[in-house]
């Protein structure tokens, strides 16, 4: 027999990759490529849709009716709707006010409530110290009010003013007698000072049953005027410590149950006594008696 000729064994494959497959598989894992197939591709997708929709005007003109149907649809539906305003922390002359300088006409969209706006509108009334305006559940605007608190009376030319502790306004009234036990300040620039006034009030305690007021001379300085034509006259610096002075003066003398018009304190060193013309008659009648008698 004829010994059979063998053929010759195929040659295996090199299993290792080429130099190109090994680059693209290294490309394959890298995070960049990774975030790239996963949000560029969707971006320069949509990219370029937005681009076709734009050179579009038919198609643009249509989409941008659909979302404005849209967006009305949703701003009046019953849920975003605000059907009343309820106002707090305000006593009733002030929700009025509130209510009348309101540009709001009920039932409104809440997207329609520029609640800002309303914020400042609200601010400029006089007796506001602060706001915060919110839309509630229900449909209702909340407005809640920090209303400022009268601390005096301020009678001007025109007019009787409340101001609270800062001297801000807090509104007119018609008759001091409505806020009779509100302390009285009188004068241009009172309002300006009425953190000093309350001051000079507290010092005044002993002569309140006869006190009737300050007096803002110049719009630089205080009379603290009493009944009976009475005043105490305060320096322009440091009226306070003049005051205080002036209080213990009289607890110890009792200058102001003499027949005393002024006492001035506008000089710290020399504090002066105004008398009445009777009392300064009687005062000249028993100098001349004394001189009288030197004589004899």
């Amino acid at each position: 027999m004829r010994a059979m000729k063998r053929r010759p064994a195929k040659a295996r494959p090199d299993p290792a990759p080429s130099r190109l497959a090994y680059r693209v598989q290294r490309l394959l894992l890298t995070p960049l490529f990774h975030k790239m197939v996963r949000v560029g591709l969707p971006l320069v997708a949509l990219g370029a849709l937005l681009g076709w929709v734009a050179s579009q005007p038919e198609l643009r003109a249509e989409l941008q009716a659909r979302a404005l149907d849209m967006q009305a649809y949703v701003e009046q539906r019953p849920e975003f709707t605000v059907h009343m305003l309820a106002v707090e922390g305000a006593s009733p002359e002030l929700v009025e006010d509130v209510r009348e300088v309101l540009p709001v006409t009920f039932p409104i969209s809440s997207f329609d409530l520029d609640l800002e706006a309303l914020k400042d509108v609200i601010s400029e009334l006089d007796a506001v110290a602060d706001v915060t305006l919110r839309v509630q559940a229900g449909g209702v605007l909340d407005v809640s009010i920090a209303e400022r608190i009268p601390a005096l009376v301020w009678q001007t030319r025109a007019a009787l003013v409340l101001l609270d502790a800062e001297g801000h306004r807090v509104g007119p009234i018609e008759a001091r007698a409505a806020h009779a036990k509100l302390p009285l300040v009188v004068g241009p620039g009172a309002d300006r000072a009425a953190a000093e006034a309350l001051q000079l009030l507290r010092i005044a305690r002993p002569v309140a049953p006869r006190l009737i007021g300050l007096q803002r001379i110049g719009e630089r300085r205080w009379d603290v005027v009493l009944t009976e034509n009475q005043r105490i006259m305060l320096p322009e610096e440091s009226p306070i410590p003049a005051l205080e002075r002036a209080m213990a003066v009289d607890a110890a003398q009792e200058l102001l149950a003499r027949d005393v018009v002024a006492l001035d304190m506008r000089l710290p060193d020399r504090p002066t006594l105004r008398l009445r013309p009777a009392a300064v008659d009687a005062l000249w009648s028993i100098r001349q008696v004394d001189l009288n008698r030197d004589e004899q």
